[in-house]
C-alpha cells in the first residue's frame, strides 16, 4: 500500500474509545471498544491495551494485538485463560473483553495505536474510565399459592433491591414458563416506564393486568380474574442498569428467581338445559318451533357467554327428512388471559320426538305445443302448466330441457329461480339469447319460446320443475318435490323458398336514339326469407337474329350489388338499376339499329337459410326471351331536312324578288320617256 505523507490540512490520525465513565458491575462481563481512523500505512491496524489504576498513574500493559508476550506478568494467567481477550471486529476496531470483573480491574483503560504514517500527527492513543461496583442486587419474590379458584385475582409480589453506591436504576419484569417456553407479563422500569407482553397488553388496557408499587423495593402484579390458561410457573427478574454518555441504557446485573407454580382450579359453570316443541306441525310443509331453555345458572364468569347448537336424528322408517329427534347442546363460554373466547363446559337437552301425519306433496306437469314450427325461421311457443297436491303455497323453479333424440344427451336451454332469475344454460348459443324467452305466464303456468327455429333446433323438449316451500317470509326456500313434463318435438323439414324469374318490356320497338326498358323481374314462393335476408345475382344476355346461336352477355349485377357492362358492337350504352327488392331494369340509351334482337336475363337467387343460419345459393333461372325491333322510318328521316329545304328555297325566291325589284326601280329607270313603237308591238305580234 502506498504510503502519503501528511501535509498542512491533511486529516490526521484519531482513536477513539468507548465513551465513560463506564459503571460495571463486579463478577460481570465488559466490553470496550477502540478504533482508529484517518491513517496511512497498512489498512489492518495493530493496537495495545493498557491500564493506570489512577488518572496520572503509571500504566500497566494488558494485551496487544500483534505481541503475544505483550502482556504485564500479573495479567499474564488471564489473558492465557480466556478471561482477558482482544478480538478484532474490523481492520481498524478491536474490542477488549473482560469475562468475569473484579474489584481491582477499575481503573483508567488506553488503547494505542503503533504509528504506521510517514508523518506522524494526530493522536495515537485515547482512554476510557471503568468503575466497578460491588454486586448488591437482591430479588427476593413471595411465593403465590399454588392455586387459585378461576375467576379470582392473583397477587405476584417481588421484592427488588441493591445498595446505592454508585447512581445506578433498576427495573422489575415479571414473566411466566410453561413448559420450556417462556413469555414476559410486564416490565417495570428502568425508568418508570411499562412495558406489556403481546399476549397481555389487551388485558392490561383493559384493567385486567395492573402493577401496584411498593416501598422498600416490593413491587407487586395483581392479574385479574384468572382462567385456566394462567397456569404456570411464575418468575420475577430484577435488573440493575447505567445510563452512560450517549444516552443509552446499559444493563449491568440482573437475577431471576422462580416465585413458584399456579394452578388454575377451574369454577364449571352450571345451568339446566330443557327442550319443547313451541309449535308442533300437523302436515308437511307446515312449520315448526323448537325452544331451548336455559335455567339456574351459576358460576359463568363475568363477561362469560352461552352458546347452543342443534343436532337432529332422521327417525328409521319416515320419508320425511325433518321427522325425527332433535337434541340443542348448550356450551359455556369465558374470556381466558390472552382475551381469547374458551369453552368451559356443554350440557344437552333430553332428546324431543318431532313428527307428523306425513302426505307427500305431488306434483304435475303438463306440457302443450302453443305454435308449431313447421319451417325454419318460424317461432315455436310451449307452455307448461303445474298441477300440485299437499302443498301450500309454493314458488317454482323451471328448467326448460332439450335432447336431439329420446337416446340423446340432455341439454338445459333456460332456468328460472322461484324468485324469477333468468338465466341461460350451458347448451345456449350467446348469438341467440335474444331469440329464448321463459315468462311466469299463470300462477301455475310458464310458457317458453323459441324464436327462428334452425335445422339444429329439432328435437324433444319438455319442462322440468320444482316446487319450493318457505316456513316464514323471509327466510330461504325449502325444496318440496319435483316433476317433469312431458316431452314437445320441434319437426320440420328444410325445403328453401322457390323463385322464378320473368323477362318484361313495355314496348317491343324503339325508333334509333330512344331508350329501351327491359324489366328482369323475380318472384319468390314457400319459405320465404325476410328482405334483407335474399339477394340476387343478375346477367341480361343479347343474341342479334331470333333463334340465332350467337349470344352474348350485355350486363350484370352480382348479389353485393357490383355491376359490371360487357364491351358491346354498338354505340349506345347501358345502365343496370334496381327498381325494387325483386326487380332489375336494363335501360339501352340511344338505341342503334344494331341493337335490333333477342333478349333475355338470368338469375341466381341467394338467400340466409332461417334452419342453418348461413347463406344458401338457390338454382339458376332463365327468363323469356324479348325481342326488340329499332324501326329506320323514311318520312320521319326525311320530314325535317324537306321542310329546312323548302323553307330555304321559299326564302331565297323572296330575296332575289325583292333585290330585282330594288334595283329596277333605282338603278336602271331612264329620266327622258321614249314612246314605244306600235310597229314594233304589231311586229312582235304577228311573230
Amino acid at each position: 500500500m502506498r504510503v502519503i505523507p501528511r501535509c498542512s490540512g491533511c486529516l490526521a490520525r484519531v482513536v477513539t474509545v468507548s465513551p465513560g465513565p463506564l459503571v460495571r458491575v463486579e463478577g460481570q462481563p465488559v466490553s470496550i471498544r477502540c478504533d482508529v481512523s484517518d491513517y496511512s500505512g497498512p489498512r489492518e491496524q495493530d493496537f495495545e491495551w493498557m491500564v493506570s489504576r489512577s488518572a496520572n498513574g503509571g500504566r500497566m500493559k494488558i494485551i496487544s494485538t500483534f505481541d503475544a508476550g505483550y502482556s504485564h506478568q500479573s495479567l499474564s494467567k488471564r489473558v492465557a485463560s480466556g478471561d482477558i481477550d482482544v478480538a478484532r471486529i474490523q481492520d481498524d476496531e478491536v474490542e477488549l473483553k473482560i469475562a468475569e470483573l473484579k474489584a481491582l480491574d477499575a481503573g483508567f483503560y488506553w488503547c494505542q495505536t503503533p504509528s504506521t504514517d510517514s508523518v506522524s500527527s494526530g493522536n495515537y492513543e485515547a482512554r476510557v474510565q471503568l468503575v466497578v461496583i460491588p454486586n448488591t442486587l437482591r430479588v427476593s419474590p413471595l411465593t403465590p399459592p399454588s392455586e387459585v379458584p378461576e375467576g379470582s385475582d392473583l397477587t405476584l409480589s417481588c421484592n427488588v433491591t441493591r445498595e446505592l453506591t454508585h447512581p445506578t436504576y433498576l427495573s422489575v419484569t415479571w414473566s411466566v414458563k410453561r413448559g420450556a417456553t417462556s413469555e414476559d407479563i410486564l416490565i417495570f422500569g428502568p425508568q418508570g416506564d411499562v412495558v406489556t407482553g403481546a399476549k397481555y397488553a389487551r388485558r392490561y388496557a383493559d384493567g385486567g393486568v395492573r402493577l401496584v408499587p411498593g416501598r422498600n423495593g416490593l413491587f407487586e402484579l395483581v392479574i385479574s380474574k384468572v382462567t385456566t390458561s394462567d397456569d404456570g410457573i411464575y418468575e420475577c427478574n430484577g435488573t440493575e442498569w447505567t445510563h452512560e454518555n450517549g444516552g443509552k441504557w446499559i444493563k449491568i446485573v440482573e437475577s431471576k428467581k422462580e416465585m413458584g407454580t399456579v394452578a388454575v382450579t377451574p369454577t364449571e359453570p352450571s345451568f339446566t338445559v330443557t327442550l319443547e316443541a313451541a309449535l308442533n306441525p300437523q302436515g308437511t310443509a307446515e312449520p315448526t318451533e323448537l325452544a331451548c331453555h336455559v335455567t339456574n345458572i351459576t358460576h359463568l364468569p363475568p363477561g362469560g357467554r352461552l352458546g347452543v347448537s342443534w343436532e337432529h336424528t332422521t327417525l328409521p322408517g319416515t320419508f320425511e327428512i325433518d321427522m325425527g329427534q332433535y337434541v340443542c347442546s348448550v356450551s359455556s363460554w369465558s374470556v381466558n388471559g390472552q382475551g381469547d373466547m374458551v369453552n368451559t363446559a356443554v350440557h344437552q337437552s333430553s332428546p324431543l320426538a318431532v313428527r307428523w301425519d306425513a302426505k307427500l306433496p305431488t306434483l304435475n306437469v303438463v306440457a302443450k305445443r302453443v305454435r308449431e314450427a313447421s319451417v325454419g325461421g318460424a317461432t315455436f311457443e310451449m307452455s307448461c302448466t303445474v298441477a300440485t297436491g299437499n302443498l301450500g303455497e309454493a314458488g317454482y323453479s323451471v328448467l326448460v330441457q332439450s335432447q336431439d333424440s329420446l337416446e340423446g344427451a340432455v341439454r338445459t336451454i333456460l332456468t328460472l329461480s322461484p324468485d324469477n332469475v333468468l338465466q341461460h344454460g350451458g347448451a345456449t348459443d350467446p348469438n341467440r339469447r335474444d331469440s329464448l324467452v321463459l315468462t311466469k305466464s299463470g300462477p301455475a303456468e310458464f310458457r317458453f319460446r323459441l324464436a327462428g327455429v334452425q335445422l339444429a333446433d329439432r328435437g324433444f323438449y319438455w319442462c322440468d320443475i320444482t316446487a319450493w316451500t318457505k316456513q316464514q317470509a323471509g327466510q330461504a326456500w325449502t325444496r318440496a318435490t319435483s316433476a317433469e313434463s312431458n316431452k314437445v318435438k320441434i319437426d320440420f323439414q328444410e325445403n328453401g323458398p322457390s323463385f322464378a324469374v320473368d323477362l318484361l318490356s313495355d314496348t317491343s320497338i324503339v325508333y334509333p336514339w330512344e331508350t329501351a326498358k327491359m324489366d328482369c323481374s323475380l318472384s319468390v314462393s314457400g319459405s320465404s326469407p325476410k328482405t334483407h335476408d335474399l339477394a340476387y345475382e343478375v346477367r341480361w344476355f343479347f343474341t342479334r337474329l331470333r333463334g340465332g346461336l350467337t349470344t352474348t352477355q350485355v350486363a350484370s349485377v352480382d348479389r353485393f350489388g357490383v355491376v359490371r357492362k360487357d364491351t358491346r358492337n354498338s354505340s349506345s350504352d347501358v345502365s343496370v338499376e334496381r327498381k325494387d327488392t325483386h326487380t332489375y331494369v336494363l335501360n339501352i340509351h340511344g338505341t342503334q339499329d344494331s341493337d335490333s334482337g333477342e333478349y333475355h336475363c338470368e338469375a341466381t337467387p341467394w338467400y340466409l337459410s332461417a334452419s342453418t343460419g348461413v347463406w344458401t345459393q338457390a338454382g339458376e333461372l332463365t327468363s323469356s326471351r324479348v325481342f326488340l325491333t329499332v324501326r329506320f322510318a323514311v318520312w320521319e328521316s326525311l320530314k325535317l331536312p324537306l321542310l329546312y329545304g323548302v323553307a330555304a328555297s321559299i326564302g331565297v325566291g323572296l330575296f332575289s324578288l325583292v333585290l330585282g325589284l330594288v334595283c329596277a326601280h333605282c338603278c336602271c329607270r331612264n329620266t327622258i320617256h321614249t314612246p314605244r313603237s306600235r310597229n314594233k308591238l304589231m311586229e312582235l305580234e304577228m311573230d
